[in-house]
This record gives structure tokens, C-alpha cells and sequence, in this order.
């Protein structure tokens, strides 16, 4: 078969000389033959569809990895992995898109949602928690997965007692990670305890702990499904803590989000989620959280 200079391979391929010999130190695009005394680069004909793939997958900037895992598979299966890597791109995309918005409008004084703050007294009670250092895109993973644990948990110490919750003890964000606490009411507090004790012995490395969370007056405002999605959801947030201050009130313990409803049967309207600060007096001491992400 006649071999190709790298210099016509190129034209073909619509791939620089100097990316092939990227590719060629990568691995994704090997020559046909290389000679051991100038190192020139010659390719076979047949290479030309492989190097346009390779043209046309850098095109939507994927990476370089990524791509050698695309033309390494048949077609079909090929075809799966640029169609899943397409939606990944399109989902950041949104999610910036998002954010994007949500800062023009900081900046502009608008705002997107209007919400209305309400307060309520909660008595003490006791709760299983399950805490960890988290980031805000792994949020929507660990809550609903935590929560879920906890709340069998509780199903063995007399059932689940109240509404479950997850609190924050610092932000959390893409480059903060908390910590943050899921937390379900529990009904019998002996089997709890007991419950409690013996979770650092699962081998899991979660450990689930029972503490008392006291009495105290919430501010809160109420959001739908939709607006749990990051970054709408700091708009709840700042929404509440502007109130707190225009009170004159001070946060007296970790902000939390309250998920009173089913979230699998819920629409995207529905309300789903209370995003609450504990409240107290001006010079009250509290362990005050700072607004977190969800989604």
C-alpha cells in the first residue's frame, strides 16, 4: 500500500502536522511508519477516516482521553458514547447558563422570584444524622441517598418522627465542601442510641450519629421542585437571610433545607422544600451555617 508524507496526510485529514505528532505521542493516531534515523511520519490511506473522526471530535472539545475511547469502539458503540458525552456538555451548559442569569441579576437588582418568608416554632426532637464534607455537585447524589439510609435506619428505632432534613455547617459549593448533615426525626431515642453505636462498626465508612436538635423558631421560605435546581435555590437563601436581617433577628444555628414532600411524585411546580435559618435575638449563640447549594 502507498504510503502518505505526513505532509499530504494532513491535507487529507484536515489535521495540522503539528497535531499529529501530538497524537502520534498520545497514542490516538500512530503512524504507519516512522523512520528510526529523521523520525518522518508516513501514514496509510485507510488512517484518513480515523484522523477526521479524531477532527471532527475536537471540535467539540472532547478530550483528548475521551476521544481515544470513542475510536476505539465499533460504531454503534461509538455512536452511545458521543451522544452520552453530548448531553453531559449540553447539561453544563444549562447549568452555566443558569448561573449566568442568576448573576445578571444580582448585579441588576432584579429579581427572578418574589417569596414569601414565614416563621414557625419546632419543638425538640430527636434525629439520626448522617454528616460529610460535600460538594455542590455532588449533592444531588448524597441527599436522597443519605436520607434514605436514615430513614430506614429510623424504621428500626420506632419510625420516623418528623420531616427530614439537611443541614449546613458551612458552604457548600463547587469549591467548599461543608460539611453537611442529613438528619430524620426518630421516635424511640433507646434504640437509637443503640442504633447510633453500633454504625461505626458497619465497615461503610459512614457513621450515623443521634443527637437532639432543640426547640427553636424557623424563617422559612417555601420552593418548588424546579426551584431546588442550582443556582435558583440561592435566591431562596439570600431571600431568607434578607429578612432575618431587616428584622433585626440573628441566625442561631446551621441553615437547612426541609423536604416535606414525595420528590419521585412531584412535578417540576410542586412545592417540595422549605429552605429554613433558625432565628433568635440579636447576641443569641447559635452555629450559624452559611447558604448551600442543592439540586
Amino acid at each position: 500500500m502507498e504510503l502518505l508524507t505526513i505532509g499530504e496526510f494532513a491535507a487529507r485529514s484536515r489535521l495540522s502536522p503539528k497535531a499529529l505528532r501530538l497524537y502520534d505521542r498520545l497514542g490516538l493516531l500512530t503512524p504507519a511508519r516512522v523512520d528510526a534515523v529523521t523520525g518522518y511520519r508516513w501514514y496509510r490511506p485507510d488512517q484518513v477516516e480515523r484522523a477526521r473522526l479524531v477532527a471532527l471530535l475536537r471540535r467539540l472539545d472532547m478530550p483528548l482521553a475521551r476521544i481515544a475511547e470513542v475510536v476505539a469502539l465499533p460504531g454503534e458503540r461509538a455512536a452511545d458514547e458521543v451522544a452520552g458525552f453530548w448531553t453531559e456538555v449540553e447539561e453544563r451548559h444549562a447549568v452555566r447558563r443558569e448561573v449566568a442569569g442568576h448573576i445578571r441579576d444580582r448585579l441588576s437588582g432584579r429579581r427572578t422570584h418574589m417569596y414569601q418568608v414565614k416563621t414557625i416554632d419546632t419543638p425538640e426532637q430527636a434525629v439520626l444524622t448522617e454528616r460529610k464534607h460535600v460538594l455542590s455537585d455532588e449533592l444531588p447524589r448524597w441527599i436522597p441517598a443519605a436520607l434514605d439510609r436514615l430513614e430506614k435506619a429510623a424504621g428500626e428505632c420506632g419510625g420516623v418522627a418528623g420531616i427530614p432534613f439537611v443541614a449546613y455547617y458551612a458552604a457548600v459549593s463547587p469549591d467548599s465542601d461543608g460539611p453537611a448533615e442529613a438528619c430524620v426525626p426518630v421516635a424511640d431515642i433507646a434504640a437509637a442510641e443503640a442504633y447510633a453505636a453500633a454504625s461505626g462498626r458497619t465497615g461503610t465508612g459512614r457513621t450515623t450519629t443521634l443527637r437532639i436538635e432543640p426547640a427553636q423558631r424557623l424563617a422559612y421560605v417555601r420552593i418548588t421542585k424546579a426551584q431546588v435546581a442550582h443556582p435558583q435555590i440561592l435566591s431562596a437563601f439570600e431571600a431568607v437571610e434578607e429578612w432575618i436581617a431587616a428584622q433585626g433577628l440573628s441566625v442561631s444555628g446551621p441553615c437547612r433545607e426541609i423536604y416535606f414532600a414525595d420528590w419521585n411524585a412531584a412535578s417540576a411546580s410542586d412545592e417540595v422544600c422549605d429552605i429554613a435559618f433558625p432565628v433568635g435575638e440579636v447576641g443569641e449563640v447559635g452555629t450559624a451555617g452559611n447558604a448551600a447549594t442543592a439540586g
